[in-house]
């Protein structure tokens, strides 16, 4: 059972770096980046706050919202509002902004699928859902509106924010948009980690969502 605690740690930990890793590697690339990263990009712009540090924020204020709502959040949606923004942060020093197409394209195609992966194992750690998650689902409960409405607003709605603030919307916003879903439904039973009996609860379990 211990074993498999530590594994599911890990696996969060790990989950939430490389998610926050493949946001750089998809800012880096320049050809659009998710909503939620288009509306960061916009507020780091308009108020010279580092787009980690803003990550962060977006991510505490969202979880704010979860108190009408009646959210409780996990271990891991305590550390995806602390862990994701300085992650990114390190990939976005670490990478160079590209200005070459095929180069464009192939690293957003590498931070898309990195971005999926990690979903996988942070969300398959089961120690809760990210803030974004926690909202939709939380909005989904309360007032019984369908999933892909609810998801759909909150995405248009940030990212009409985010596009009026400055951020980069673009060709790989259309495809983080079509892509990112299936990606994580082939990745997340892959990397779901199995309950074992008698295991101690750390967090909401949420099985099918993105952080």
């Amino acid at each position: 059972m211990y074993f498999l605690l530590l594994r599911r740690i890990l696996q969060l930990l790990t989950g939430l770096f490389l998610y926050g890793f493949s946001i750089g590697m998809m800012i880096r690339a320049g050809i659009g980046v998710s909503p939620w990263d288009v509306l960061g990009q916009g507020v780091s712009l308009q108020t010279g706050i580092p787009f980690g540090w803003v990550t962060n924020l977006i991510g505490l204020a969202v979880l704010l919202l979860w108190i009408p709502i009646r959210q409780k959040p996990g271990i891991g949606t305590v550390l995806n509002v602390l862990l994701i923004g300085p992650s990114a942060e390190i990939g976005l020093a670490i990478i160079p902004q590209q200005t070459d197409l095929w180069l464009q394209i192939i690293l957003f195609t590498g931070g898309l699928v990195l971005l999926a992966v990690a979903t996988g194992l942070y969300i398959g750690a089961r120690m809760g859902p990210g803030p974004r998650d926690g909202l939709m689902t939380g909005i989904h409960q309360k007032w019984g509106w369908r999933i892909w409405k609810v998801r759909t607003c909150i995405e248009v709605t940030v990212l009409a924010i985010g596009w009026v603030l400055g951020g980069n919307v673009g060709l790989g916003t259309v495809a983080f948009a079509l892509l990112i879903g299936p990606m994580v439904n082939a990745a997340l039973p892959r990397l779901r980690v199995p309950e074992a009996k008698g295991e101690p609860r750390l967090g909401g379990d949420l099985q099918k969502s993105t952080p």
